[in-house]
């Protein structure tokens, strides 16, 4: 779950993970060059959230905001579990769209400083990469996918991811993987053709703070849509 502010009032725009994801997806089509496997890699873009899918439809209440837990703040235990549950939910549609949201996966723990954490977690987490890499291995060999391709595609996973992630929660400036978005809608290096690119999703309008769990999903349940569009363009590089 995501939580925009609504610069309107107290309200916050709940964006599930896999609406996120979708502008993940929109990114994908429109890159260039042209990812190869082209429909296999937009799948995995698109869907890289499943894990996280039904969770969101009744998220965990953070009793501190009285609000739904962010991917943010998701406990360690709930977050490794969905990572854990989403390239399985991928397997019967494309081992190349789970293979690489498993290599997303890893690539997002393996920003955690396992150093700082306490013994327990750091061990579950090393336990997350260690399965995840067998995963890997047996799917890389299943689709003949050479290491310095998947590298490649798991950095171009990374960067939509996190376009969109900027896009949705408003981070400015954000730099990833040497592509800079400013003021969330100036984009350098432009890596699309023509010179406007408008991708989208939908989020629900969450009035309030709730103190039961049941309180807030009947809220979500009838929350009003909104659709968040997002039109980018051309940027000046920075100097």
């Amino acid at each position: 779950m995501l939580l925009r502010d609504d610069a309107a009032g107290e309200a916050v725009i709940a964006i599930g993970q896999a609406s996120h994801a979708w502008i993940s997806g929109q990114l994908a089509r429109a890159w260039r060059p042209r990812v190869e496997p082209y429909d296999e890699v937009c799948l995995a873009a698109e869907q890289h959230d499943v894990g996280m899918a039904a969770w969101d439809l009744a998220p965990t209440l953070n009793p501190d905001t009285g609000r739904p837990h962010s991917f943010l703040e998701m406990p360690l235990e709930t977050h490794l579990r969905l990572w854990y549950a989403a390239p399985g939910r991928l397997l019967s549609q494309s081992r190349w769209a789970a293979l690489l949201v498993s290599l997303h996966g890893t690539a997002i723990y393996e920003l955690r400083d396992l150093a700082r954490m306490e013994a327990r977690a750091a061990d579950d987490v090393r336990a997350y990469l260690a399965a995840q890499r067998v995963l890997q291995a047996r799917l890389a060999q299943e689709v003949g996918a050479e290491p310095e391709r998947l590298r490649e595609l798991q950095r171009l996973l990374f960067t939509w991811d996190g376009l969109s992630l900027a896009l949705c929660l408003r981070w400015d400036p954000y730099t990833v993987h040497g592509v800079t978005l400013r003021e969330g809608r100036w984009l350098s290096p432009w890596p699309f053709e023509g010179d406007e690119l408008t991708v989208r999703c939908e989020g629900r309008r969450l009035e309030g703070r709730y103190e039961r769990e049941e309180a807030l999903h009947d809220a979500l349940e009838h929350a009003e849509r909104v659709e968040l569009s997002f039109t980018l363009r051309p940027g000046r590089d920075a100097a």
